[in-house]
């Protein structure tokens, strides 16, 4: 989960291509993951005029919304073309066309986001953040799915690593994340036998460090770790199971509430329609799918 819980070929791909640019497979044709937003067999969400009459004003003016986003996360968010793609980014397109505006995907390193939310930069932040206490004190969080932290190991866990026991083990992360926060928080545990852990600020360079024999496991979101598990050739596998599910929620400032119920509504109606389902469907994550969207659960 992306917070400091202060809590992203035809067949699989072969391992070189695990340690391009990003450090996981960029080609997804034939994979089971789209590409891009999916075309839907289900009718066009419509605008609501009753949800845009509760933006804010210059968003209403703009008719468009501006999200902050660090594309490093697959399949949640990345590039793909050059343009950010993912589960995400189908997901809130969806919540956009609802809402009757367009979304504007920037780029930003993740730490940077809430930042830059606060800072009016951005309209919104969507980058799989994790909904926390801590968070909300700060912002507004709306609840759109769920994802629990896990491990992935190298091909039949040759180093016999156990999930929980992170102790003179070499870690790989995201930075930034839970299960950075997470590996920090053990050392104190550790004593003189101390985790090496390697953070990266692509979740794909985690994965090649593993793959590459550099890292012992990689910990993430579990959507993220599937993901690299599948795309990674047989090369690695899941260890244990996931842990400390949380739900990952839209960022908005702290006051706008009356907007963040908005997008609340939003998810609702998207989810009324059947696309809520389908795009979770279509990028492998049902399992993520949440029964109640709420304002700073």
């Amino acid at each position: 989960m992306k917070h400091p819980r202060p809590a992203r070929a035809v067949g699989l791909l072969a391992i070189g291509s695990l340690l391009l640019a990003t450090g996981c497979a960029d080609n997804l044709t034939g994979s089971g993951m789209p590409t891009t937003r999916a075309s839907s067999s289900l009718p066009p969400i419509e605008a609501s005029q009753e949800l845009f009459a509760k933006l804010p004003a210059d968003i209403q003016k703009s008719r468009r919304i501006v999200v902050g986003n660090s594309p490093t996360y697959k399949p949640v968010e990345f590039l793909e073309g050059g343009k950010t793609a993912g589960l995400d980014v189908d997901l809130f397109e969806a919540v956009g066309d609802r809402l009757g505006v367009e979304v504007e995907w920037k780029q930003s390193p993740f730490d940077q986001i809430l930042i830059g939310i606060q800072a009016r930069k951005y309209d919104v932040g969507v980058s799989a953040f994790t909904v926390t206490k801590e968070r909300e004190k700060s912002v507004t969080m709306v609840s759109y799915l769920s994802a629990g932290s896990l491990w992935a190991v190298a091909k039949g866990n040759p180093q016999q690593l156990e999930q929980g026991k992170p102790c003179g083990r070499t870690i790989a992360v995201q930075t930034g994340t839970v299960q950075e926060a997470e590996m920090k928080a053990a050392q104190a545990g550790c004593g003189s036998n101390r985790i090496n852990l390697l953070s990266f600020t692509d979740q794909g360079e985690a994965t090649a460090a593993l793959v590459s024999g550099r890292a012992q496991a990689i910990a993430a979101d579990s959507p993220i770790a599937l993901y690299a598990i599948k795309m990674s050739g047989d090369k690695i596998e899941q260890l244990g199971e996931s842990y400390d599910a949380a739900p990952y929620g839209v960022v908005v400032p702290k006051a706008q509430t009356e907007f963040a119920e908005a997008i609340r509504q939003a998810f609702d109606d998207v989810r009324a329609s059947g696309h809520y389902d389908q795009v979770l469907a279509e990028w492998g994550q049902a399992d993520g799918a949440i029964d109640s969207f709420q304002v700073n659960p």
